[in-house]
């Protein structure tokens, strides 16, 4: 399918994130955009005011008049959390359109651009969202398909004056194996979404798939230790390029960049963490890949604001502070953790955590319950089921069974707040990729009024 020939574009699943930021493309391009999702929410609410039709019905009456009958102009894109016996979905696939995954759509826009592509099982959505606001801010210009929304711009989607595309690469079932970029990054390949993958070694031969399907002489930027040949980055001087010197200033992380050619002096970086001033190195490889000059580069790391749910400071004020991350993977959790414990060593730190999905609590029941146990309190809640049907003996219990930590509350989404309330913690940190989002906007009008 050609991109130039599609008038029309309804998405099934259309308040994810990803499927949001190709909705805003579309409708940028001047496309008729519709779509369902079974919620109501803030990215759902700000797509109906760029006026995208929206129905929260499943089913085949709410679907609009020009999309009743297949048009060779039409494109609809599906996500696989849509479940099978979808009355939509259904009627698409019963009347003849063409149904693409958004892995697919992305692979139709960048047919033609220069692609940067970063992929891994963490770090992505903060790395594609540094390399693009570099080129943004920069004057260098992209469009860009991210997977958070990002602060400076307050959106998952950027719009460029030129011909490069910046897209966050998602392993999740091999649909990163769409993409052929010319700049490629790979940030992680730690175990992850082995209900798809079922062991480590398929993960590794997905990522190992997705780099050979570099074009020809393009780059690929490998987080130093992994297993694929390309130029190795890190926080340490062990890589081909790097981060030194590192230290917390005013709240900040300063570091120098070396890459054996050039040395850029003095980089101020507002997100915390080594895994941060990783994205960085690799964000700043990519940008001087490009011929972008190194003061410009500087300017734009300092500039950068983060990523909503990306180590977000909700709260700073003399009495609380509250953090907000998506960690979701003990090796995000415990790199959350530590980015927390050098800018607050001296402070309790009070987790809610929600666990996301049966299959990862159970896969990484000894690793979760290893990191959660450095924190000074813990509020579990119930485990986010997003795509699963529930696992018998699989819950946030048993994760509360095998720490060693004895500060640890179990308690429903419901009965947060009150709890809070009580606690009036001084450093508080809501972490998970579920709806645990939700409790952002209340719990930072609790600690804002406490």
């Amino acid at each position: 399918m050609e991109l130039s020939k599609i008038n029309r574009v309804y998405f099934v699943g259309i308040g994810g994130i990803g499927m949001s930021a190709l909705a805003r493309y579309f409708a940028k391009r001047g496309c008729v955009v519709c779509g369902y999702d079974k919620t109501r929410t803030n990215l759902t609410i700000a797509l109906e005011n760029e006026g995208v039709l929206i129905s929260y019905l499943d089913d085949e009456s709410v679907v609009p008049v020009s999309f009743m009958e297949h048009h060779e102009d039409s494109l609809v894109v599906y996500t696989p959390a849509i479940p099978k016996n979808s009355q939509i979905l259904n009627h698409f696939k019963n009347n003849g359109f063409s149904l693409k995954k958004r892995s697919e759509v992305l692979g139709i826009i960048s047919k033609g651009m220069f692609c940067i592509a970063v992929a891994g099982t963490h770090g992505k959505t903060t790395t594609s969202s540094m390399v693009a606001h570099i080129l943004t801010d920069t004057g260098f210009g992209c469009t860009a398909f991210l997977g958070g929304i990002t602060s400076n711009y307050n959106s998952n989607v950027l719009f460029g004056k030129n011909n490069v595309v910046v897209v966050e690469a998602d392993e999740y079932d091999r649909s990163f194996l769409t993409l052929h970029p010319d700049i490629a990054v790979i940030t992680s390949m730690d175990a992850d979404h082995l209900d798809i993958y079922g062991d480590e070694f398929h993960l590794h031969e997905s990522f190992h798939l997705f780099a050979d399907q570099l074009k020809e002489n393009g780059k690929l930027f490998i987080k130093e230790g992994l297993p694929i040949y390309g130029i190795t980055y890190s926080a340490t001087s062990d890589s081909q390029i790097n981060a030194k010197n590192i230290r917390v200033e005013n709240g900040n992380f300063v570091f120098d960049f070396e890459d054996g050619f050039t040395s850029i002096k003095e980089l101020n970086l507002a997100m915390p963490g080594k895994h941060n001033v990783e994205n960085a190195v690799a964000a700043i490889g990519v940008a001087l890949s490009l011929g972008i000059r190194a003061k410009s580069i500087k300017k734009a790391v300092a500039s950068f604001k983060g990523v909503k749910r990306r180590f977000e400071k909700v709260v700073n004020n003399d009495e609380h502070i509250y953090i907000d991350d998506y960690a979701h993977h003990p090796e995000e959790l415990s790199a959350c953790f530590d980015a927390v414990r050098q800018l607050h060593p001296n402070k309790k730190m009070t987790v809610i955590f929600q666990p996301h999905l049966f299959t990862r609590t159970r896969d990484f029941a000894d690793q979760f319950a290893k990191v959660l146990s450095t924190a000074d309190e813990l509020i579990l809640l119930d485990i986010y089921p997003a795509r699963e049907l529930p696992i018998e003996g699989v819950s946030s219990e048993l994760l509360r069974n095998q720490m060693s930590l004895k500060d640890v509350t179990l308690c429903g989404k419901d009965s947060v707040l009150e709890l809070i309330k009580n606690k009036n913690p001084e450093l508080l940190l809501t972490v998970g990729a579920g709806d645990i989002d939700t409790l952002v906007e209340p719990l930072k009008n609790l600690l804002n009024n406490a």
